[in-house]
């Protein structure tokens, strides 16, 4: 009997992400200048990681 797709090893789960986390993209929105200290961490604007 085979093992179910849903029940892999977690290293073969280790993909890419298409969503980042809201720390990961205060990161890109700092290296891009398009967030300063003090503004709102709520409503970030949409990014992609820079590869």
């Amino acid at each position: 009997m085979s093992q179910h797709r849903s029940l892999r090893a977690a290293v073969t789960l280790g993909g890419k992400r298409n969503v980042l986390k809201r720390f990961e993209r205060l990161e890109v929105l700092k290296k891009r200048g398009q967030w300063k200290a003090g503004d709102r961490i709520t409503g970030l604007r949409k990014t992609k990681k820079d590869a």
